[in-house]
């Protein structure tokens, strides 16, 4: 695991150096990317003048609610279709076909009947999030060995002790790539939303100083949820990746 995250290490370092290598040589204008450096630098100076935070705080805030709401009713969802199977059957289709359609077209729709609040983005990045909870539980729970059931039956285990001890422990791989999943899509959806419509936030921000043509600004912004969406994942990579060693040590 150390060689994997040095190699990962040394990729990112090369390819920051040869960004900012082929900017400070003319080979990419400074018009179209600045330099790694400079958006480093002006993102510091933003962080530090506290003109953001209030819209930092927000947008973060929209996608922990957008993605706890879509973790919790996703994989409650996707328990309760697994139980019925005549409903597995008729929504399979839709689920194989729902990231086909553009979730952002409901935003206007959104806005007349909410109004510019924070409720449309995070319908909207719940939306975007909850299915792949739901298609990520169903994936689990079919994948769960059926000698467990058998197992659970020998030691007359009811319904509830099945679930916890033996049937969801099975599913958590599976679990844990529809959690980082509906993170990752509530991401995109809140910060693609803000960067539409909404009044501020993040997304505004970088729409703003796009519109502006103030490029450090919006590469220092975009560089700032580039960062904070990758270390969010990473950790989750990290838990995902402990908790399959714990599991395997018990089993072994």
């Amino acid at each position: 695991m150390a060689h994997i995250a040095t190699i990962r290490l040394i990729v990112i370092i090369a390819a920051i150096a040869a960004l900012e290598l082929a900017c400070r040589t003319g080979l990419i204008d400074h018009r179209i990317i600045v330099p790694p450096s400079e958006m480093a630098a002006t993102l510091i100076r933003i962080l530090a003048s506290g003109t953001i935070t209030g819209d930092i705080a927000r947008t973060l805030g929209m996608i922990a609610i957008a993605a706890l709401v879509s973790i919790a009713l996703g994989f409650a969802l996707g328990l309760l279709v697994h139980a019925t199977p005549r409903v597995r059957q008729a929504l399979d289709p839709l689920f194989a076909t729902y990231y086909a359609v553009p979730i952002f077209i409901f935003y206007p729709v959104l806005i007349a009947i909410f109004g510019l609040s924070l409720v449309p983005i995070v319908l909207i990045a719940i939306a975007t999030a909850i299915v792949a909870m739901i298609i990520a539980t169903l994936n689990g729970l079919d994948r769960v060995p059926r000698v467990l059931s058998k197992v659970a039956r020998v030691h007359r285990m009811g319904k509830l002790a099945t679930a916890i001890r033996l049937q969801l422990p099975a599913a958590a791989p599976y679990l844990f790539t529809g959690i980082k999943l509906a993170v990752s899509y509530a991401f995109i959806a809140v910060i693609a939303s803000e960067f539409i419509l909404a009044p501020v936030g993040l997304g505004r921000d970088i729409a703003d100083a796009y519109a502006d043509f103030n490029n450090p600004r919006m590469y220092a912004l975009m560089l700032f949820v580039l960062v904070v969406s990758t270390v969010v994942n990473m950790t989750l990579h990290a838990l995902d990746l402990h908790w399959t060693q714990q599991r395997g040590r018990r089993e072994s």
